[in-house]
């Protein structure tokens, strides 16, 4: 199968590490020929695109912008930064992600949630509708969002990030819905991921591995592959689909395997 995305120009939001990185490296290494990276930190944006350098993206291919990823105007700035240095926005990858509102739902702190809610769910419309408005209204395109198994099932702790990524699960099907047949809409819903993010959840990794029937948590390069796939045309009749990446957890769950 040959999943490619040659020619295509892409824009990953929070692109600085983790699963954006990936993503970003993978687009590039898949035959992109300009890649947006976002994140909020200039610094660490900047540090990312050494990281793209070192590994061979050459430098024109590559643009680092700090943006909040819940800001309408940082949006509609980073894709008509993309059109203007690229000329097009083909590929939409919303992965920034935040998770400040562990607790559960009767006493986690209300601006943790509104904070949560803020980049999980509003911010990946804001980043769609910038991206459509400014090119695949007319071009087309694809978008993929970065979901969670958190968001597919009731979990502890993190009830606020759940409900935003149930949300964004439910979003990327009533994108797919209203943009088809131009545009399509996927999600990959991963599981736990060596991320930053996922740091507190991974204390005790081996415990953690013991969770996913393959036996190990997930790499950044696991989920990256599969954007990259439902990018590409390899995937051209799929849209509204939710794919879990996930080592085996969701459907062990539904089986009622532990």
């Amino acid at each position: 199968m040959d999943v490619s995305v040659e020619g295509k120009v892409a824009l990953v939001t929070g692109g600085s590490r983790g699963i954006g990185l990936a993503t970003a490296l993978e687009l590039a290494h898949s035959g992109a020929k300009g890649v947006t990276i976002t994140s909020r930190k200039p610094e660490n944006i900047e540090s990312a695109r050494d990281v793209m350098i070192a590994e061979g993206v050459d430098a024109d291919r590559i643009l680092a912008l700090p943006a909040r990823a819940d800001s309408e105007e940082s949006a509609n700035d980073a894709v008509a930064r993309t059109l203007e240095t690229f000329g097009a926005c083909d590929i939409l990858v919303n992965n920034a992600g935040t998770n400040p509102s562990a607790g559960d739902l009767m006493d986690v702190d209300l601006g943790a949630l509104d904070k949560t809610w803020a980049v999980n769910l509003r911010a990946p419309l804001l980043w769609v509708r910038a991206a459509y408005h400014a090119w695949m209204e007319k071009n087309g395109g694809t978008v993929v969002n970065v979901a969670s198994v958190a968001g597919l099932r009731p979990g502890p702790i993190t009830g606020a990030y759940n409900i935003s990524k149930a949300g964004l699960v439910h979003m990327t099907r009533q994108l797919a819905f209203e943009l088809a047949p131009s545009i399509r809409v996927n999600a990959v819903a991963p599981a736990v991921v060596r991320t930053r993010l996922a740091g507190m959840l991974i204390q005790n990794e081996e415990a953690v591995s013991r969770m996913h029937p393959l036996g190990r948590i997930g790499e950044p390069d696991d989920v990256a592959r599969m954007i990259v796939f439902l990018a590409s045309d390899a995937s051209s009749w799929m849209t509204g689909t939710i794919v879990p990446v996930d080592g085996g957890v969701t459907e062990a769950s539904s089986s009622g395997i532990s």
